[in-house]
């Protein structure tokens, strides 16, 4: 707003005031020198006259009085409304399109009509709804193209607010959960009840999870991903269903085609050398250089060897029992572990036992360990670190080898997955195997300052006999 508009409420509020001080001053004079006396005269003729009529000097002076007073205050009223008249009719403009943008219509403006500071308020109102017409049909397009998403997912998407009812459903969600009904504002919980038993408990536990359950003839199997958070003020839970059997399909062959390659290169590699050599001892006994043949038969012996040890891999692999928890002290643990491969132990044993199958665990920790020695670190550095929370036992095994990338990381416990060149694959993915069906889990991250930490952690069960505690060989 400009200080250079010659029309201006500061010059309209002097104008007035001038105007009604002008206007004052026309009536005082008026009445006192010109016309009202001359008036008075020419209707009485003489004073005696006005005397005679009653109307003294007194009389006289208070008529004076009454006229201009009535004439200022008829002057000052209407340059006070003339001055305030505008600003009444911006008050009721600004107060209909506030109520409407509170009702959130948008399209109110107001015609400006003037080039003073209300002109400019009007015109900043104006832009003011431009704006918010603007970005209120930017934020619907956004909310159109967001719901056209979510709706035509094929993740089966449910909101439920904090009383437990239904908020939001997209299609996939009505078809999985009400033969592709509309179930907004419904109790999450009774219309669960037609689902799958499995797929109601997997909602009950509140945590991610892979089920399996039947959908008509065919076995379909989900992802359940749950989330607690606050929408507006007010707490709510999604609950995300996808379906992965064909995820799953695809994995599947892809794995594979993975085994049968792996199998394909091992088995080339020592069929080749066991045919070759096969034919030398052949040729050899031919020509009776018996004197040779029995390094050949070495050869062919150690080929055969290690192809039976990398098929005994896969068949543990692939027959790995149902875990046999029971108590286990660490100490004498741990001493029998120690025999495969040193490490150092970090920190003080505790007194409560374990709760797990021990030769399945002492088989997990070995092929860790066994990964730790081979990282090319310092085996002195190879530790063990054993502690006891809440819930659950934690077990970290820490090395000081160069660690893992991150593409690494992501695939490494992932079967026959190795970037040795003699690897099979097998040794993470079967210690992941062994802690995930004792009910825990497994995870790999490096360390600072070079290394990589491998943790485990397994449901902790009290149990009530204590036994003897036991240092190990370090």
């Amino acid at each position: 707003m400009t200080t250079s508009r010659l029309h201006t409420l500061r010059l309209r509020l002097a104008g007035a005031i001038i105007a009604a001080m002008i206007a004052g001053g026309l009536a005082q004079t008026a009445v006192t020198q010109w016309p009202m006396p001359q008036l008075l005269r020419w209707l009485y003729g003489s004073p005696q006259a006005l005397a005679a009529a009653g109307i003294g000097p007194a009389l006289w002076r208070m008529g004076f009085v009454i006229v201009g007073a009535s004439w200022l205050l008829w002057a000052t009223f209407w340059a006070s409304s003339a001055l305030v008249a505008p600003l009444q009719r911006l008050l009721r403009g600004l107060e209909g399109a506030v109520l409407s943008y509170r009702d959130g219509d948008f399209s109110v403006s107001i015609a400006p009509g003037r080039d003073d500071e209300l002109g400019a308020l009007v015109r900043q109102h104006n832009a003011l709804g431009q704006a918010l017409r603007e970005q209120r049909q930017h934020l619907a397009q956004r909310e159109l193209l967001l719901d056209t998403v979510v709706q035509n997912t094929p993740v089966a998407l449910v909101l439920v607010d904090a009383h437990a009812r239904v908020a939001y459903a997209n299609i996939a969600a009505r078809h999985l959960l009400a033969d592709g009904r509309s179930f907004e504002g419904s109790d999450f919980a009774e219309l669960l009840r037609g689902a799958p038993l499995a797929l109601q408990r997997a909602v009950e536990a509140g945590e991610d999870t892979l089920l399996t359950v039947p959908i008509g003839d065919e076995e379909e199997t989900f992802h359940v991903s749950q989330r607690s958070f606050r929408l507006q003020g007010r707490a709510h839970r999604l609950h995300l269903f996808r379906r992965m059997t064909r995820e799953l399909s695809r994995q599947e062959v892809a794995t594979w085609k993975r085994v049968i390659r792996v199998i394909s290169h091992e088995l080339n590699n020592s069929l080749a050398p066991i045919s070759s050599m096969a034919h030398s001892g052949a040729e050899l006994v031919r020509r009776k250089e018996l004197d040779r043949l029995a390094g050949v038969l070495a050869t062919i012996g150690e080929r055969a060897a290690h192809l039976h040890e990398f098929l005994e891999g896969y068949a543990r692999f692939a027959k790995l029992p149902a875990p046999q928890p029971q108590a286990v002290a660490w100490a004498p643990f741990l001493e029998a572990l120690a025999q495969h491969y040193r490490f150092r132990l970090e920190g003080r044993l505790p007194d409560e036992p374990g709760w797990f199958d021990p030769a399945q665990m002492e088989q997990a920790l070995i092929n860790l360990l066994k990964n730790s020695h081979e990282a090319g670190g310092d085996v002195a550095q190879v530790t063990l670190a054993l502690s006891a929370g809440p819930h659950e036992w934690r077990v970290e095994l820490c090395d000081r080898g160069p660690g893992m990338s991150e593409a690494v990381l992501g695939q490494a416990l992932l079967p026959f997955y190795s970037t040795k060149r003699s690897g099979s694959g097998l040794g993470l993915a079967l210690s992941r195997e062994i802690v995930e069906a004792h009910g825990g889990k497994i995870s790999l991250a490096n360390r600072q300052g070079g290394g990589l930490r491998v943790t485990l952690t397994l449901p902790l069960r009290r149990v009530e006999a204590r036994l003897p505690e036991q240092q190990p060989s370090r």
